[in-house]
């Protein structure tokens, strides 16, 4: 089969179809189902607002749209321990945390499949076989794993299960058949080297993977929010996150000590929006009834800001219209997770049930996968009986 790879990808592609339909009867496109979602996060603390307005909210919507057969959404702590194996614990712990912060957010298990990563050791069988069509090379030229690896100062010693989880992520994207995958502009590299997996295995081998497609933010604001100290990332150890559990009170301090515009000294003085957290979270989270409710003064955004850009208008005041912003937003998720924590078994249930959904459909995947690499032994009734006659002659 490689050998056709030499005369031409066309007619590569062309013995791989023929071959794939000869050996299962399948016959036109891969994905013969409706489109699907992948998507997930790594459990290694409570969720904030950034998770919320960068995925969570958008996923709801997903879900609630009914343009899709079926969403996938993956508490990923085997990629988490790539990272913390020195600490698996603080991955164990922060399932439930993860788990608590979707349902409450509106992620409905009777309409997504919430599933744990490690539960689903097919996942991993996948990986393994993808390692061999992706080059140390490639996986050394991925933005995305530079950047990581930088952050990480992991230049000296790099795990080997962290060095290669574009891989992995390919795999859990692959297997569930995803053709949409919602991520940030960070994440694209890890989408094109998924596409570039699915093409050399469906090149090589036969058509069955999926090709997937990255799904962005639509409002600029909500790819990257700012913690509330101005830093480009959120960040536990920095102190600078509002998490979706965060007490009202909590909420309230971190919003009214927000990082602004340091020339803004005076309410008199002119105020510059780059850089001014205040109003990047404002574009992320205002909407127009907003006014109606706690700033009638003002007609819309783009009014508040005019102003704050010309002078009379004080942090203070625009601090405390984005608190009640924040509050009216955060205050039905905080309600619902404290009826979940009512239950935590419940939860865990939840979590079994989809993990078992998601496994019986990452083995169908790997068989098929397993079928075009011809490794099915035991099933390939044609290989044993060509053999079988061999040995008898």
């Amino acid at each position: 089969m490689l050998s056709c790879i030499l005369r031409g990808e066309s007619r590569c592609r062309a013995a791989a179809q023929k071959m794939w339909e000869g050996r299962t009867g399948l016959r036109g496109k891969v994905n013969t189902m409706g489109k699907i979602i992948l998507t997930g996060d790594r459990p290694t603390g409570r969720l904030h607002v950034g998770h919320y307005v960068g995925s969570l909210r958008r996923r709801v919507e997903l879900q609630d749209s009914g343009e899709y057969e079926k969403i996938f959404i993956m508490i990923a702590d085997a990629q988490a321990l790539t990272d913390n194996i020195e600490n698996p614990e603080k991955v164990r712990q922060n399932i439930i945390e993860v788990a608590l912060d979707y349902m409450s957010c509106g992620l409905d298990p009777a309409k997504s499949t919430l599933f744990i990563q490690s539960q689903i050791p097919e996942l991993c069988e996948l990986t393994f076989y993808y390692m061999d069509l992706v080059t140390v090379a490639r996986l050394q030229r991925n933005p995305t794993v530079k950047s990581e690896i930088q952050a990480r100062n992991f230049e000296a010693s790099i795990p080997v299960g962290f060095f290669t989880y574009p891989i992995s992520q390919a795999a859990d994207i692959t297997a569930f058949k995803a053709d949409t995958v919602p991520v940030g502009d960070d994440q694209l590299p890890m989408i094109e080297q998924t596409r570039e997996i699915v093409h050399k295995f469906n090149t090589v081998y036969a058509p069955v993977l999926v090709e997937p497609t990255a799904l962005l933010p639509e409002n600029e604001a909500c790819k990257r929010l700012p913690g509330t100290d101005g830093k480009a990332k959120m960040s536990k150890s920095l102190g600078n996150c509002i998490y979706l559990a965060d007490t009202a009170d909590e909420v309230r301090t971190k919003v009214m000590s927000m990082f602004t515009d340091p020339l803004h000294l005076q309410v008199s003085d002119p105020g510059h929006l780059e850089g001014n957290t205040v109003f990047t979270y404002l574009d992320a989270f205002c909407k127009q009834e907003h006014f109606d409710r706690y700033l009638p003064d003002y007609g819309n955004l783009e009014e508040l800001k005019a102003h704050y850009q010309r002078g009379g208008l004080g942090d203070v005041k625009v601090k405390k219209f984005l608190n009640n912003i924040m509050q009216e937003t955060l205050e039905p998720i905080r309600a619902r997770r404290k009826e979940l924590e009512r239950d935590i078994p419940a939860v865990y249930q939840v979590l079994k049930k989809g993990s078992e959904a998601a496994r019986e459909v990452a083995t169908r995947t790997l068989s098929e996968v397993k079928s075009a690499m011809r490794i099915h032994y035991f099933e390939d009734e044609e290989l044993i009986r060509m053999q079988a006659e061999r040995y008898e002659a």
